[in-house]
């Protein structure tokens, strides 16, 4: 006569076999899944981003915040930065226009956006992967909100031309990593 705690250990393995293998499965289906860079305002956006996680509101997991003092210290070589470093997405966040603790932070920053769309354009990169928002640090249902949407957006549009294109992902496309080397 068996232990009774055979057939427990005998289905436990069982369930990691069956998880381990839908892992295996999402795996090589290779979902994109966009990496967004967002600089938030120390202010404001970043109490709603805050306010957001404490409410406990569902968002995606996709952007990666960077607290800045005011939206207008978001250069537009930082925003071209992450681009280069693999970024499918950037979003700046801000006070309302009007509510900005440096005065006029937040009317600096809709010129630069609207620079850098243009830029963005000519440089071929489409020009909705970057976002500007304001939010304020009581709207925690708004920033999620709008994380969500914009990383629909982003997900929408695939990976950013500038991503530079992992090596596990050349490989099960059966090219050498180092194909393009000189």
């Amino acid at each position: 006569m068996l232990p009774w705690g055979v057939f427990r250990s005998l289905d436990s393995a069982n369930y990691r076999f069956s998880r381990q293998a839908s892992r295996r499965k999402a795996m090589a289906e290779e979902v994109f899944e966009p990496l967004i860079i967002g600089f938030l305002c120390n202010w404001c956006s970043y109490g709603g981003a805050d306010l957001a996680g404490v409410s406990r509101l569902q968002y995606p997991p996709n952007i990666r915040t960077i607290r800045t003092l005011c939206s207008a210290t978001v250069g537009p070589h930082q925003i071209l930065k992450a681009f280069q470093k693999g970024a499918d997405g950037v979003f700046v966040g801000g006070c309302h226009i009007g509510d900005c603790h440096y005065n006029s932070g937040n009317y600096m920053t809709v010129k630069r956006i609207a620079f850098m769309h243009n830029l963005l354009d000519f440089m071929g990169i489409d020009p909705e992967r970057l976002c500007l928002k304001w939010v304020s640090s009581a709207e925690g249902p708004r920033f999620a909100k709008v994380v969500t949407d914009f990383t629909e957006k982003v997900r929408e549009l695939g990976p950013s031309p500038l991503r530079p294109q992992r090596k596990s992902s050349l490989v099960r496309q059966g090219k050498s990593p180092h194909a393009d080397a000189p």
